[in-house]
């Protein structure tokens, strides 16, 4: 156990944070001598200056969506007995938009199929799993992008070839309002609304988190029952542990600190991690850099220049916490999602940066991939190198690594299938040894976020072998995943960020191939 866990802990509602004070003790002092507990609580959207008033306005709902969110609880438990038949749940969206929900199925034991990707290979295995008993979850706060729209497409095309009604099997979750809303009308699916300006990692206690989890069986009454328990502390001086994970988080950077690597403990709620990153890069603009870790001792999880916050289920009578980190943070499902929420928009006004703007606009999907021959094809890859760069593969790869400098991290992206192609993620760890630098790991599409300006980009894609048809449109998936791939390559390049590009041909052979190479990196 680190020396920092050694202090006191922050309790309340059965979570703790550990370790918090050792680093954010002085920061703390300056947030309370400010209000900045009572007014956030109270929901004050001044407290990230005059130009980020009119957003936080708009977007401080996740506050108290917990208790908004009880509504739905009849709707729900009526709809999951009306179609009780339908026991395969798809969510269908955005990768803001279905995160919170994934993870939060996850964590409570009762994952949902998840397609947020162009890749064709997992809506081939969802297609193949029981489409006359699936429930057809689309989420999205405005309308459809392309990807959903194409998984709505294919799902609706199987129930007509399978002669079941198409509405009973889709339910969408949307803003009132919305022009998604409209198009249900049209489907005649069931609507549930979502808590207007809440949206991506912030709306994990809003219809975008708890639906798909609740049709699926999930308890999800007790995640908000535990998200309530926790409220009564979040204006409090002492005694408030989403306080003291927020004052640690904003004292980061300037303690040499401002990488935040996540890391299971062992005690339960092991992908909580994936949603609070997403939620940090959200609140902080790049000034903290949050990195996934795999376990305690992954290559990237501690040293100089980060901070090791490990996450965990509540723990035991006598139990501490599972692995050696900075600061621990342990409690039940709910109290966390409403903590790291806290957390991350306190950390936000010492960083002074705006939690709730608006995104980068995504890459454009309509980008006609490159048509140039790669720099060199070895084994089952293709290198895609960049002026500049060595032509090989291993050159290439030192290229990339030795191009980062002091305060820069590497960014893998991999537009493929996350379950057939999951050894890729290897990738991660192997790099950030040979690196001794941040890398971060991550399925295209790339959500895009406010931390390019310090990052270089390895991006892989594959070949595919079996694509699908998308019915009335004049695309493949495939097609859409390369234009989606592209449009980031794009993206980057008008940010003058380095982007080096290798193609598998063979998917699992050339997974293999770049595995073994990215072991025996060296920068």
């Amino acid at each position: 156990m680190s020396d920092l866990l050694a202090g006191r802990a922050d309790m309340a509602a059965g979570l703790a944070v550990r370790g918090a004070d050792a680093l954010g003790a002085a920061t703390r002092a300056t947030l309370v001598s400010h209000d900045v507990p009572a007014r956030l609580a109270a929901a004050d959207p001044a407290l990230w200056g005059p130009a980020a008033e009119p957003a936080a306005l708009a977007r401080l709902g996740w506050l108290h969506a917990h208790r908004h969110s009880r509504d739905l609880l009849p709707q729900l438990a009526e709809l999951a007995a009306e179609l009780d038949d339908l026991d395969h749940v798809v969510l269908a969206g955005a990768g803001g938009d279905t995160l919170a929900a994934e993870v939060l199925a996850e964590c409570l034991g009762r994952p949902v199929t998840v397609l947020d990707t162009a890749d064709p290979g997992p809506a081939r295995a969802a297609l193949a799993d029981r489409p006359a008993r699936t429930l057809l979850v689309l989420a999205a706060r405005h309308g459809l992008d392309r990807t959903t729209d194409a998984h709505l497409r294919v799902y609706r095309q199987a129930w007509a070839d399978e002669g079941p009604d198409a509405a009973r099997h889709v339910v969408v979750v949307t803003e009132p309002g919305s022009e998604l809303a409209a198009r249900a009308d049209e489907l005649g699916a069931v609507v549930l609304p979502a808590e207007p300006g809440t949206s991506g990692p912030w709306a994990a206690l809003t219809a975008f988190g708890l639906v798909p989890a609740a049709l699926a069986g999930a308890p999800v009454a007790e995640v908000l029952d535990e998200a309530e328990a926790l409220t009564g502390a979040l204006d409090r001086d002492r005694d408030n542990p989403a306080l003291a994970l927020g004052a640690a988080l904003g004292a980061a950077p300037g303690a040499g600190r401002d990488t935040i690597a996540l890391v299971p403990d062992g005690t339960g709620l092991d992908g909580l991690g994936r949603w609070a990153g997403a939620l940090l890069a959200d609140a902080t603009g790049g000034r903290l850099l949050p990195v996934v870790a795999e376990s305690p001792d992954s290559p990237g999880a501690t040293g100089p220049g980060v901070l090791t916050v490990g996450l965990g289920g509540a723990l035991g009578a006598g139990v501490g916490p599972g692995v050696a980190a900075d600061v621990a943070v342990n409690g039940p499902l709910g109290a966390h999602l409403l903590t790291w929420a806290y957390a991350a928009a306190t950390a936000a006004v010492t960083l002074r940066t705006d939690p709730f703007a608006a995104p980068p606009d995504p890459a454009d999907d309509d980008a006609a991939p490159e048509s140039g021959p790669p720099s060199s094809v070895e084994g089952a890859i293709e290198v895609y190198a960049p002026s500049g760069a060595p032509a090989d593969l291993t050159g290439a790869l030192r290229w990339l690594l030795d191009g980062l400098g002091e305060r820069e991290h590497l960014v893998v992206t991999a537009y493929l299938d996350r379950h057939a192609d999951a050894a890729i993620a290897g990738l991660r760890p192997l790099l950030a040894r040979a690196a001794g630098r941040p890398v971060t790991f991550g399925w295209g599409p790339r959500r895009p976020h406010h931390t390019d300006p310090r990052g270089r980009h390895l991006q892989i894609t594959g070949a595919v072998t079996d694509d699908l048809e998308v019915p009335g449109r004049p695309y493949t998936f495939a097609q859409l995943q390369a234009a989606q791939a592209a449009g980031d390559r794009r993206a980057l390049a008008g940010r003058e960020r380095p982007v080096l590009r290798l193609h598998l041909t063979e998917r699992a052979a050339g997974a293999a191939q770049l595995l073994d190479t990215a072991g025996r990196t060296r920068t």
